[in-house]
């Protein structure tokens, strides 16, 4: 792809990023948190390590495990558990992005400054929607006023039509004009999603989103089955579930499955 832009450095712009995630147990003060930020921190640690020798380009640190989320915001034990998750992964020398679940950008971005993280996702970003836990308000603003008082570099991957969400309310919005919306409001990078977690992604919205003139991320449903297409269109594929043993986010990282999904990535991308 002609076109392509490089979201790391290192990462020739021939090349789709690959980037694997790295889904939190419960942390403290979540209904499933279990009492030992020990073992989280190694888990997190672990699967990070597994990502990079299967070659991941980079790794989004997320509080998955803290279903049902809380909305637009976290606790701070929440913040202070996924610092410590974060700056354990980012000695691993790798880019390391952050999303806290759901919405809390403020917060991810805190997260991202204190342990060295270079970007955050960020859902609801732009334009309003309902989410399963409930509406969510478009937070450009605060967000980059909070990233400008803070002196960061910390750039923001946004979401355009999150998964898991309705978004009736720009139904007579153009996905286009929804990503050249989103980039107005000031993103650096744009992530195109299927419905749901696991559910792939539309390759014609992947390339309707690519027309805002932002890098494109690929945020779900992504397998080698249609790695090869995907990659020959995005910049940067984000893979989570399928990275797991039998295909199960819960479960640990395989590392024979990353390195199925590098090489299924990289068959499209020459």
């Amino acid at each position: 792809m002609s076109d392509r832009k490089s979201l790391f450095p290192g990462v020739p712009v021939r090349r789709c990023a690959f980037v694997g995630m790295v889904h939190l147990r419960p942390l403290p003060g979540s209904p499933g948190w279990g009492g030992d930020m020990h073992a989280v921190r190694r888990a997190a640690r672990l699967d990070a390590e597994r990502l990079v020798e299967g070659g991941c380009d980079a790794v989004i640190v997320e509080n998955m495990g803290d279903v049902p989320y809380l909305r637009g915001a976290v606790a701070p034990e929440t913040v202070a558990a996924a610092s410590m998750c974060v700056s354990d992964v980012v000695s691993l020398g790798i880019p390391v992005g952050v999303q806290l679940l759901a919405a809390a950008n403020l917060e991810a971005l805190g997260v991202a400054v204190a342990a060295g993280a270079q970007f955050i996702r960020a859902e609801a970003f732009a334009y309003a929607h309902v989410a399963d836990e409930g509406w969510l308000d478009a937070c450009a603003g605060p967000l980059l006023r909070r990233r400008t008082a803070l002196r960061a570099t910390v750039a923001v991957w946004a979401d355009v039509q999150k998964k898991h969400a309705a978004h009736a309310v720009t139904a007579d919005v153009p996905l286009a004009d929804l990503a050249r919306g989103t980039v107005f409001c000031g993103a650096d990078a744009l992530v195109v999603t299927g419905t749901e977690t696991g559910r792939p992604t539309d390759r014609v919205h992947v390339e309707a989103v690519r027309s805002a003139g932002r890098p494109v991320a690929v945020g779900s449903g992504v397998n080698p089955g249609n790695a090869a297409a995907l990659a020959a269109t995005a910049d940067a594929l984000i893979v989570g579930s399928f990275l797991k043993a039998e295909g199960d986010w819960r479960r640990a990282v395989d590392v024979d499955r990353v390195r199925a999904m590098r090489a299924a990535i990289d068959h499209g991308t020459g």
